[in-house]
């Protein structure tokens, strides 16, 4: 072919299209990578997307959801909360992640009662959950809490000169009552004189009466337990008399006096009438129970044998404690030699069993009756709800009477090819080939390296 001045000109313009095309096309592909977003999960069983309850559970979520992560400065963690985050962020557009060091916002942190190891509040509608592990499990979990919309409705006995639901002083319950409502349970009181039961309790609560119950009460809370009814019975040392028919129907009774914790003193509590708990069973109320709890004045619980409820301690002080049945003043001991008790003590207990229920004739579930009683009733009023794991404790306690505690279990996934076993002959082979195989190589290539050069 001939190269005149003509093809050069065709050369030369034919480059210049090329480039200018290649640049615009590379251009709007760098473009609609900004607007269009495709990924893939190649892994072995999806391990880096979240399960197919988790995704069911984003579509079903029509407001945005708002994640505020109080941690540190530390970035492996952080990480490893946005790489979380972001799984789900593939399914739901609108989640959008924050990050607040809890050493610059001590204000924010005592009003939201963020613990201090941190935690992640998770915000939708007008309802927020708390979790402190990092987890599919427990994320997924609270989101759906969070879109539960049927309502539960948590009763409050009046009359008797109960913890008010509504109360704003020391002895009531008014800032527990609040957080209820806040994570959508509905709290009203009643008076058992004025009125029955209402048919939709999801909880009856026994708040600290100071006085007993009227028969004609006391019949009325008897039939709504014999009915299958729950019940949160807070207790103290000094209960009133007349509310035997109801220990005796639970199958508990309550030792005389107040229950004295030695151990206090090591997390700088002077007053020996407040017990520590520190440690808990694994049960569904206590299961991510971490922080200590503490209990002004409580007092300790015996279970009696009963063939009608299944029953579980809850809360058990420490070895160094006893049931003080005198004046707890100056210097105080145990005294082996009345009716005082020695720990460790039982200061809140579970109790279940099965109840039947009409809407269920063909038995395929069988409900379940729960009821929990504590000695003390101090631990969620306005004074000592803030301490450490009181909260926490209460509303695990109320959402698993109420049947709130309703999760998605996510199966852990692992890769299949995480192992490697071999056997003794592969173990064998591997050992020769390291240790005699190898040097025995790289010795004969030099010997064969240094014949060739010594034959030139």
């Amino acid at each position: 072919m001939k190269v005149t001045r003509r093809s050069r000109l065709l050369l030369r313009l034919q480059s210049l299209i090329f480039s200018v095309l290649f640049i615009a096309i590379t251009g709007m592909l760098a473009w609609l990578s900004t607007q269009y977003v495709y990924q893939a999960d190649w892994t072995s069983g999806s391990r880096n997307t979240i399960s197919d309850g988790s995704r069911r559970l984003l579509e079903g979520m029509e407001q945005p959801v708002q994640i505020t992560a109080f941690v540190r400065e530390d970035e492996l963690t952080r990480s490893q909360i946005r790489d979380l985050i972001g799984t789900y962020q593939r399914f739901k557009e609108d989640i959008t992640l924050e990050f607040i060091n809890p050493d610059l916002a001590p204000e924010r942190i005592r009003e939201l009662g963020i613990a201090s190891g941190g935690e992640i509040v998770i915000r939708y509608r007008e309802r927020s959950e708390k979790i402190q592990t990092l987890s599919e499990q427990h994320l997924t979990n609270a989101l759906l809490r969070l879109t539960r919309q049927d309502e539960r409705w948590i009763v409050f006995l009046s009359g008797h000169g109960e913890r008010s639901s509504s109360g704003e002083t020391n002895h009531g319950m008014g800032e527990f009552s609040q957080e209820l409502e806040r994570k959508g349970l509905n709290v009203q009181s009643i008076n058992l004189v004025e009125s029955e039961i209402p048919s939709n309790t999801n909880l009856l609560v026994l708040a600290s009466p100071r006085s007993a119950l009227l028969p004609g009460e006391m019949h009325k809370l008897q039939s709504y337990i014999e009915t299958g009814g729950n019940l949160l019975w807070l207790a103290e040392p000094d209960s009133p008399r007349g509310l035997e028919p109801l220990s005796e129907q639970l199958g508990i009774h309550f030792l005389p006096g107040t229950v004295v914790d030695a151990t206090t003193q090591m997390f700088g509590i002077e007053n020996p009438t407040f017990v520590v708990i520190t440690g808990y069973p694994r049960h569904d109320i206590s299961m991510e129970m971490t922080t200590v709890t503490v209990f002004p004045e409580a007092a300790a619980l015996e279970i009696n044998d009963s063939a009608a409820w299944s029953v579980m301690p809850l809360l058990t002080t420490l070895e160094h404690s006893w049931t003080e049945i005198g004046e707890i003043e100056g210097d105080i001991s145990f005294d082996s030699g009345n009716d005082e008790r020695a720990g460790p003590l039982d200061i809140g207990v579970a109790l279940t069993r099965p109840v039947a229920s009409e809407d269920n004739a063909d038995n395929t579930r069988v409900p379940e009756q729960r009821i929990v009683v504590i000695g003390d009733g101090d631990f969620l009023s306005n004074t000592y709800l803030g301490n450490p794991g009181n909260f926490d404790l209460g509303l695990n306690v109320v959402r698993w009477l109420s049947h709130d505690d309703a999760t998605i279990e996510i199966r852990v996934k692992s890769a299949p090819d995480t192992s490697l076993v071999l056997g003794r002959v592969a173990q064998g082979v591997i050992a020769i080939g390291f240790l005699i195989g190898i040097p025995l190589l790289l010795l004969l290539f030099g010997i064969g390296i240094w014949l060739r050069r010594r034959r030139r």
